[in-house]
């Protein structure tokens, strides 16, 4: 430390508001989780309560969670490899174009409040470009209230977390293309390697690793924290829950009803969930290119 005592003095302004701003903030929710605090009275110690009544009483939590994991385990990868398949496609095109497509593939995670769009395109009357389409079919009589149906919600809510979920990740994968160096493909045509899904495997993905975790840990952290989509698309509450998170629920308790305490706990489960599928995350990119 002493030797490199400089480089310290710089990151010493980071590292102070990182701790204040992230890592302060997270250990006193693990500590709230633990109490009843409702922002009146000073916070109560009850130990273990908010865990037990989150998983043995609250049915709506349950439910939060099934949701939850389902975006997570379809969104998350999917949208990890379609970001990826794009990036690696996009990559071998033209400079313009390239630069072109790029814009195409970040836009909607850029443009703000684009709900409206799906809320348009899934609306409950006619008008709506769905039922309208259903409807010139024939396929049938009267139109469907995709957002107010709890068998269509969830589904519609996947989707348009899909079609956002194509940013940063995609974004971060065409700068680790950009930085992968050339001659490492020569060597490998030299060792053996015969076609390109071999460059890919034992060249491009080694060299991207950075880049290929920091994707993954954006599309984790998105996956997870599902909440604006389901507010916007399918109100809140949704009907029956049935587009409900944990994010949702978070709010539910923390910004309305105030329970900190239960709302602490609840954040440190998320918090817990997103670490462990994190780590799982690096040991199985450790294993690219083996």
């Amino acid at each position: 430390m002493k030797k490199h005592r400089q480089s310290y003095v710089l990151m010493a302004p980071y590292m102070l508001l990182f701790f204040l701003f992230t890592v302060l903030p997270v250990c006193i929710a693990i500590v709230f989780s633990f109490t009843y605090f409702n922002l009146l009275e000073f916070p109560k110690w009850i130990g273990w309560h908010n865990y037990t009544r989150m998983f043995l009483e609250d049915d709506v939590f349950l439910i939060a969670v099934k949701n939850t994991f389902l975006f997570a385990g379809i969104t998350g990868p999917i949208s990890y490899l379609m970001c990826f398949v794009f990036a690696w496609l996009v990559n071998e095109l033209r400079p313009k174009t390239r630069a072109l497509m790029t814009l195409f593939f970040y836009a909607p995670s850029i443009s703000g409040n684009v709900f409206f769009i799906w809320q348009i395109i899934f609306s409950g009357d006619r008008y709506g470009y769905v039922n309208g389409f259903l409807l010139d079919l024939g396929l049938i009589n009267q139109p469907i209230q995709f957002l107010r149906d709890e068998h269509y919600v969830l589904w519609i809510v996947l989707l348009v977390q899909l079609w956002l979920s194509l940013g940063v990740s995609f974004l971060a994968f065409i700068a680790g293309l950009q930085t992968v160096d050339r001659s490492l493909f020569e060597a490998g045509a030299v060792d053996g390697i015969r076609n390109r899904w071999q460059e890919l495997w034992f060249i491009t993905l080694p060299a991207m690793r950075p880049q290929l975790l920091f994707g993954a840990v954006m599309q984790i952290t998105s996956s997870f924290a599902v909440a604006d989509v389901s507010t916007q698309l399918a109100g809140f509450p949704s009907v029956n829950y049935a587009a409900h998170t944990i994010v949702t629920h978070l709010e539910d308790y923390g910004t309305i009803r105030f329970e900190m305490g239960y709302a602490s706990a609840i954040a440190t489960v998320l918090f817990v969930v997103m670490v462990g599928a994190n780590i799982i995350v690096q040991k199985l990119l450790k294993k690219v290119g083996d």
